[in-house]
């Protein structure tokens, strides 16, 4: 009798789970600075942003139709996003099943922390996202929601009687500056800082980079929300 036995994908092993969420977690990474760049750009005022905004939708023109560029962005960001969430999904489930048992009185440790910050953020995170998206990208539930017209799509958007969107956008950034440091933290270590101050430096930079970025994001609406933009 011939007894075969199946051999799992390298993809679908830890390490290759792994690499998944590293890849996908460096592309997404990217995105979100070249984003914020972009962003950082209304306080060049109304024509400059829109000027930018119209670039972006006729990157590989004539090749591309209008916005054709823009459209193969979110598909690949719509797939890295999924990669990284079946690929956390997966490991979550695997280390939870590697531990059936739950002891009555265990200490709390900075990985549970880690990780009850990681899932409820990335559920704010993904709501959040499909909110922008119908919001800024479709203009489906923004005020003026005029593609040709971006600038004052955002001061509508972050306008003071709307100040609830700004609080939705403000917690979903602090939710991805959570997610972004315990990330940025875990690639440093498997990267070799696994001595303690190695881990004191990775503390170090995942905390200023997390920060940074939120920065960077959380000023756009704050300056229309106090009309410094207009």
């Amino acid at each position: 009798m011939v007894v075969t036995t199946r051999t799992r994908s390298p993809i679908r092993s830890n390490v290759g789970l792994k690499a998944v969420m590293a890849v996908t977690g460096i592309l997404l990474v990217l995105f979100l600075i070249a984003h914020m760049l972009g962003n950082l750009k209304i306080f060049t005022g109304a024509v400059s942003f829109n000027h930018y905004a119209e670039w972006l939708r006729e990157i590989g023109a004539p090749l591309l139709p209008s916005a054709g560029f823009l459209w193969l962005q979110r598909v690949g960001l719509l797939v890295a996003v999924l990669l990284h969430i079946w690929a956390a999904t997966v490991l979550a489930l695997r280390a939870r099943a590697a531990r059936p048992v739950r002891y009555a009185h265990r200490k709390k440790v900075q990985g549970s922390y880690a990780a009850r910050t990681m899932r409820w953020g990335g559920v704010i995170i993904l709501l959040f996202v499909i909110y922008h998206i119908l919001d800024l990208t479709t203009g489906t539930l923004n005020p003026v929601g005029d593609p040709a017209r971006p600038y004052a799509n955002v001061v509508a958007d972050f306008a003071p009687g709307r100040w609830y969107v700004t609080l939705f956008y403000t917690l979903a950034i602090v939710a991805l500056g959570f997610h972004l440091r315990h990330g940025v933290f875990s690639a440093l270590r498997s990267l070799g800082q696994q001595t303690p101050r190695g881990e004191q430096r990775a503390r170090a930079v995942a905390l200023v980079f997390a920060v940074a970025l939120c920065v960077g994001y959380l000023v756009v609406p704050f300056a229309v929300l106090t009309r410094l933009v207009s």
